[in-house]
């Protein structure tokens, strides 16, 4: 009998919590862009008794993409793909979001979508961002959904100029992943496979920690006061929520994005914000 292989792209604070689930039983080829930080990653997961493979993975690159697939598919039976890499509005640029976070998540979606082994299941971590605003025309959704990954930047409102800064990117980005995702549904599924994301809030970590002394810092603070829950997120709830959609209590679910926000855009809906 084959391994099971899973699959965990970014080793930051949540994709970690959700690898340690996912991980369990099967070989972990974890990857990531700083090779510090994977490395660092790595050794911890070894330390608890995962078997553990890196790849250095810059997620713009369609061909390290590509050889990311072939070489989890060398290792086993694909079961479990992790999309948690990504860059937010202050560390980077418009290109850089829309390259990093709305191109890298087509490739990535692509390429596991023709490794991935039947029976697996997949999970993108998108953002309540996508969910903010009136979102946008019906043909320009339809265009981010089905625009073959190689065209896709090629789309003329995806220009930079047309797109704004990185804030509102990173936003088209995120709206962008839950489009493409229920796209690939249809592509994973002729494997026998499942997709889905989940779309987190504020979440405690450090990246959100790079946002809340940020421009938008203020923006951040009234999002948590005026959300139901009042609190932060954590990378263990992330994780539970993804283990239940990976899992087989989420068999029946896929195409899907689910909004875990602590309630910030029923808030914003509400005209609290």
């Amino acid at each position: 009998m084959a391994a099971e292989v899973a699959v965990i792209v970014g080793s930051g604070s949540i994709g970690v919590a959700i690898g340690r689930a996912a991980g369990i039983g099967r070989k972990v080829l974890l990857a990531d862009y700083s090779e510090e930080t994977m490395n660092t990653v790595a050794d911890q997961l070894r330390g608890e008794g995962y078997e553990v493979s890196t790849h250095p993975i810059d997620i713009s690159n369609h061909d390290a993409v590509t050889a990311l697939a072939q070489a989890a598919a060398s290792l086993g039976d694909v079961t479990r793909v992790v999309l948690a890499a990504g860059v937010s509005p202050v560390q980077a640029t418009t290109d850089r979001v829309l390259n990093v976070d709305l191109l890298g998540t087509a490739y990535v979606l692509e390429e596991f979508g023709r490794v991935i082994a039947a029976g697996g299941s997949g999970i993108v971590i998108s953002s309540m961002a996508g969910h903010m605003g009136d979102g946008y025309p019906r043909e320009v959704e339809h265009a981010l959904a089905f625009t073959p990954t190689a065209e896709l930047l090629n789309l003329p409102f995806l220009a930079a100029e047309k797109v704004g800064d990185s804030g509102a990117a990173y936003t088209l980005a995120k709206r962008a992943n839950a489009l493409r995702v229920q796209a690939a549904a249809t592509t994973w599924g002729e494997r026998g496979a499942r997709i889905n994301s989940l779309s987190p809030g504020i979440i405690s970590t450090p990246l959100a920690q790079d946002e809340m002394s940020g421009p938008f810092a203020e923006g951040y603070r009234s999002m948590i006061r005026t959300s139901a829950a009042g609190r932060m997120g954590t990378p263990a709830e992330v994780a539970t929520t993804a283990a239940f959609l990976l899992g087989p209590e989420g068999a029946f679910i896929t195409g899907s994005d689910l909004l875990m926000d602590g309630g910030v855009i029923a808030a914003m809906r509400a005209g609290q914000l």
